[in-house]
């Protein structure tokens, strides 16, 4: 398998990741700034602190020395320094939409997306042993946060709907605005992955989304709108049935856990789920203890919102302020199999104990579910929860409870050890080769009574 694939957060190709990030230096190189505020205090963090210092230059140093497990040979970022520069860049940037044929294979590799622009510029670092004691760090996290806040603010202005419209075929890698054909089609390809019906395929990308095509930019204000841009009313019908789980985001199945511990080892190889790390030591945790942990990843390309699985009332909602570029070190370079190409993805059941995440409590009111919980977890840039429910609110199965901003991560939904559960994977294998299931449709059905 090739990782990079992994919910079209970052091309297929290595070298088209590559291009971009050449691309991404070329740019700094013609267009010096200074830094912004947040990202000159997170130099300021590193360069006055002796042990961070060190960590940051161990990471880089380390990384670059392990270029033969690389699959881009020397990595592209070689200092902290340096990542700093490129990072200052992207903060004046939304995501693009790329298209990349390799110089020497010929191979075309469409609408790939630097969905994690900035994880794109830390896999090798990150999967250092300096990398995982500086990404643990509470004050690097603290920095982190306040970077991403400033870039979302970017994001969701009328600055950053370029993207959508602008095209550079004359750039490597070339650009597409996201609502041309080409990009359009590939979204529309990501939401019918569950059919193998090509009527439905051929439809036109207004048939699934809430847009006004009539508008240069479909009627998105920015590029935060286009990326939660919402399902047009029908086109993911809500599973019906009382003993019925619907699917709470339009996601592919990871894994199914079952008998989980009230507190594991999470850090360990196996990454075993860890109640109370995951809801944040919540009293509720206990009532999930030798329960059922369904897992899925969301796809870069489609739709990034959360929706009720279960009609019932909301008995707590939070976030849980966390990690951003944390992964497993069993998954850096002390893995025998090689470092994680695209980490943190294979840290996903890892991350749920210590990422940024949301967790909502539902009590549902078919008492053979009984109380549940939905986390939503960020993954590096991707850390921004918004929940949309309040606490005391009734819900019915299908209503919006929140979403992800810049796109989506993995989620997971818990019940407790009387709900035993049948789950359909709509003829998908759970693992990262895993394809969609649509929002809202049967992931599971209850089968005895609680």
């Amino acid at each position: 398998m090739n990782i990079h694939s992994f919910g079209n957060w970052l091309p297929k190709s290595k070298a088209h990741v590559n291009a971009w990030i050449q691309h991404l230096k070329a740019h700094t190189e013609q267009h010096p700034a200074e830094l912004v505020q947040p990202i000159q205090e997170f130099k300021d963090l590193v360069d006055n602190d002796e042990s961070l210092k060190e960590l940051a230059e161990r990471m880089f140093s380390y990384a670059g020395n392990q270029k033969e497990l690389t699959p881009l040979g020397t990595p592209e970022v070689m200092s902290f320094d340096e990542f700093l520069v490129l990072l200052n860049a992207i903060m004046t940037q939304a995501p693009e939409c790329t298209e990349y044929t390799d110089p020497k294979t010929g191979e075309l590799n469409p609408c790939g997306l630097i969905g994690f622009p900035i994880n794109a510029l830390l896999d090798w670092p990150m999967a250092t042993p300096a990398g995982y004691t500086f990404f643990s760090n509470a004050l690097v996290n603290q920095q982190i946060k306040k970077i991403l806040t400033y870039w979302s603010s970017f994001l969701a202005s009328s600055d950053s709907r370029y993207v959508l419209v602008n095209d550079d075929l004359n750039r490597t890698p070339k650009v597409l605005g996201w609502l041309n054909p080409t990009a359009k089609r590939e979204m529309v390809g990501v939401a019918c992955q569950a059919t193998s019906d090509p009527a439905l395929k051929a439809l036109p990308f207004e048939h699934f989304f809430q847009c006004d095509p009539d508008d240069k930019y479909y009627g998105f204000k920015s590029w935060d709108d286009f990326f939660t841009r919402e399902f047009v009313k029908g086109v993911r019908p809500i599973a019906e049935g009382d003993d019925i789980i619907a699917n709470a985001c339009e996601s592919a199945p990871l894994q199914v856990a079952e008998n989980v511990a009230e507190t594991s080892e999470f850090w360990l190889k196996g990454q075993p789920y860890s109640l109370q790390n995951m809801m944040d030591f919540d009293p509720l945790a206990k009532q999930f203890v030798g329960g059922t942990i369904y897992q899925a990843f969301l796809s870069a390309l489609s739709y990034h919102r959360w929706n009720s699985p279960v009609s019932g009332t909301v008995k707590k909602a939070f976030i849980v302020n966390g990690s951003y570029y944390l992964g497993n070190k069993y998954q850096g370079f002390g893995n025998p199999e090689g470092a994680d190409d695209s980490a943190p993805n294979n840290s996903q059941p890892f991350l749920t104990a210590v990422a940024t995440r949301a967790v909502i409590f539902i009590e549902s009111d078919n008492p053979k579910i009984g109380l549940m919980c939905f986390i939503a977890v960020g993954m590096a840039e991707v850390s921004s929860c918004e929940i949309t429910v309040k606490e005391g609110q009734h819900l019915n199965k299908g209503d919006e409870l929140g979403m992800f901003h810049f796109g989506g991560s993995t989620h997971c939904l818990v019940f407790g050890p009387d709900v035993k559960l049948a789950f359909d994977f709509h003829n998908t294998t759970p693992g990262l080769d895993a394809t969609n299931i649509p929002v809202c449709s049967r992931i599971a059905t209850v089968l005895s009574d609680k």
